[in-house]
């Protein structure tokens, strides 16, 4: 039998990695899942209204989901596994993007691009290192209580509360969640545009939606510290 000959065909994932198409679905994709997670993960956030108990029990229903098939806590670590490996995906293919971008365009602008244009760009390269810098102290802070002032296992309440009690805590928290509601606002948008969800028709709604939801999550994530510093939580 003869030997086949010619270089082998690339698959279709590498192909769809390797194309510009390609690394924007990846980031659309990747954007979308973490922008549910932050929506349900806020929602939660906001039990600590509710009291010590409700807040607690919530922290540990989520140890228990999907229990008996799944062990306990084995779901946060399946969730865990899957945000990280869309923030590793977002970071690159945003990172590639970038360079695609500069080098289509070797020669320096002649004129200044659009002030929006830099400005979102801007927007969404500083706010992603920020929110970037921001996880890792998130996870060192509130799920290894590694930097928590308290620490203690099994106690969120009274670790979210021991938290946001510290000035310097809250300016760190508040920050990211502002970069992140510009981070979604611009996010939102690109997203829509690379799955040709938008046109001339649907435009005015996406970006009122895009607005909607960067207000209304910043807003959700901020409200806790706020509450903790000027004790209405306690």
């Amino acid at each position: 039998m003869a030997l086949a000959t010619g270089t082998a065909r690339p698959s279709a994932v590498r192909t769809l990695w390797a194309s510009t198409l390609g690394k924007k679905a990846v980031m659309a994709g990747t954007g979308v899942i973490m922008l549910l997670f932050l929506v349900v993960h806020m929602l939660g956030n906001l039990k600590i209204f509710f009291g010590a108990a409700e807040f607690n029990s919530y922290a540990g229903w989520l140890r228990t989901i999907g229990e008996p098939v799944l062990h306990n806590s084995w779901y946060l670590w399946v969730q865990r596994f899957v945000l990280v490996v869309c923030v590793v995906l977002h970071a690159i293919t945003a990172y590639q993007l970038s360079r695609r971008d500069r080098a289509a365009r070797p020669q320096r602008y002649q004129h200044r691009p659009p002030a929006r244009a830099s400005y979102a760009t801007h927007t969404m390269r500083w706010g992603g290192v920020i929110l970037g810098l921001f996880i890792i102290w998130h996870i060192l802070d509130l799920t290894t209580l590694t930097v928590n002032p308290l620490g203690q296992a099994h106690h969120p309440y009274e670790n979210v509360v021991a938290d946001f009690r510290v000035w310097w805590v809250n300016i760190i928290y508040i920050v990211a969640m502002l970069a992140l509601g510009l981070h979604i606002r611009h996010g939102f948008w690109s997203a829509a545009q690379t799955i040709g969800a938008n046109n001339r028709g649907r435009d005015h709604s996406l970006k009122v939606v895009a607005n909607v939801l960067a207000v209304a999550l910043t807003a959700g994530f901020i409200v806790v510290p706020v509450a903790v510093m000027t004790g209405v939580v306690s």
